[in-house]
């Protein structure tokens, strides 16, 4: 009997113990029983078919997305730059900064909210995200692929929103603390999918300023991410620095958010029907 199966798996063979050519994707499950009564023997035989490869052009970089990581570095650098310049002109430097620690620490959350709301709702039909969506759920099918997306290619869906965003604020204010907030907050969003990137990635290949990042919590590390691929699929969501995952989990703010939702709208999150198996 085949039974199809969608599988979120842990990221501890991402790299080492899953064969490159393939991926999960069915899992057969066969009994046969002996003649003695009651005993009976289970076979699980795992099919395997070819997953994104690293010359698969969805993983590849165009000059469409690398033009949208040009852009939203741009107006982060000239947000980050208003910042510094009105800082030395006032000699006011601790408010900018606490003002971008504020918007580091916010950006964690709000990655958190978007990844929940994109791993559990919508689809590739989505107006604006739909085509994220789709590759949120081609990520937890098969997870160490985002370490063979190319960096504009990872990077491009977050950048164009950055620049869409960021520019408008560029060109309207001039405080320097508000843009001390902004380029902080900016700059984590559009490099959040390069913090999940490395938080896939083999310890022994990252940078070691990496990897220093990752221990020091500054980082979203390897070993906390790991537990978003286990079930029951429904924590640890923050991808920027992790640092909201702990409150956010242990107060089960996603899970009353998915009642009211259920509730008031009667539609169910993609993790309630994930497999535990």
């Amino acid at each position: 009997m085949a039974i199809p199966l969608q599988t979120k798996y842990t990221l501890s063979p991402i790299t080492n113990n899953i064969p490159r050519s393939h991926r999960p994707s069915l899992l057969r499950v066969t009994s046969t029983t002996n003649s003695q009564p009651n005993h009976e023997k289970f076979v699980l035989e795992q099919r395997l078919v070819n997953p994104p490869l690293s010359n698969d052009t969805t993983l590849q970089s165009t000059w469409t997305h690398r033009l949208w990581v040009a852009a939203g570095c741009t107006t982060v650098f000239v947000s980050f730059a208003k910042s510094i310049i009105g800082a030395f002109g006032s000699h006011l430097w601790l408010e900018p900064t606490l003002a971008g620690f504020a918007g580091y620490f916010l950006a964690d959350l709000g990655s958190g909210v978007y990844h929940w709301a994109t791993d559990n709702y919508g689809d590739e039909s989505t107006p604006l995200v739909g085509t994220h969506i789709e590759d949120s759920q081609d990520h937890h099918k098969w997870p160490w692929t985002i370490t063979r997306r190319q960096f504009a290619n990872n990077l491009h869906f977050m950048a164009r929103g950055t620049t869409l965003i960021v520019l408008p604020l560029d060109l309207a204010f001039e405080d320097h603390v508000f843009h001390g907030f902004v380029s902080m907050f900016a700059f984590s969003v559009l490099f959040c999918q390069l913090f999940h990137t490395w938080a896939h990635g083999t310890k022994s290949k990252l940078p070691p300023l990496v990897v220093g990042l990752q221990d020091i919590g500054l980082l979203v590390s390897r070993v906390h991410h790991v537990n978003h691929h286990r079930a029951p699929y429904n924590n640890n969501y923050c991808v920027v620095s992790g640092v909201w995952n702990k409150v956010l989990d242990e107060s089960k703010v996603f899970e009353a958010m998915e009642m009211v939702l259920y509730f008031k709208m009667g539609v169910r999150p993609r993790s309630w029907t994930e497999s535990n198996s």
